[in-house]
């Protein structure tokens, strides 16, 4: 009880930093404590072939470090991952706040990482139902619009990472 109790403390810490922000498509509670040098899995992101992870340093540098993971070789991404510092994701430009990720430290009950997951949807329709009622790509077609240069624009992702609260000294 303790720990929820300075979980929801951190939380409100954390309350004026997540203010500005607009509401993200998804809606979920904070992530379950971690504990400092475990490294876990903050979400997944099938379409860009990416998993993001986070660790806490327990540094006072660096408290939080997170990165993006391809998943797998083989997989076929149907949207990118672009790096937020270069692209400055915001409503303006067209981005959509798609999740707020939030982890407590379990070591520093008044810490945590908060995680902002960007989404740049693209507004592409489904090809159009041919005869028998499918949706088909052809070949031929996306070869000839490859090389005409009018291929259609895909979605992106970013993610950008703060750290809310105050640091434990040990």
């Amino acid at each position: 009880m303790r720990l929820s109790l300075l979980a929801a403390a951190a939380a409100l810490v954390a309350g004026p930093v997540l203010a500005a922000d607009p509401k993200p498509e998804i809606s979920r509670p904070a992530a379950t404590p971690q504990a400092v040098g475990a490294a876990h899995t903050l979400r997944q992101i099938p379409e860009a072939c990416a998993r993001l992870e986070g660790m806490f340093t327990g540094q006072a540098a660096e408290p939080y470090k997170f990165a993006v993971v391809r998943t797998s070789a083989s997989c076929q991404a149907r949207a990118r991952f672009v790096d937020a510092a270069k692209a400055k994701p915001s409503p303006a430009s067209g981005w959509k706040l798609n999740d707020l990720i939030r982890v407590p430290n379990a070591g520093c009950p008044s810490q945590e990482a908060v995680v902002r997951v960007w989404r740049k949807p693209t507004g592409n329709a489904p090809p159009k139902l041919d005869a028998q009622g499918r949706s088909r790509i052809y070949l031929q077609e996306s070869k000839e619009a490859a090389a005409a240069g009018k291929l259609a624009a895909i979605p992106m992702f970013a993610a950008e990472m703060g750290v809310a609260g105050k640091a434990c000294t040990s």
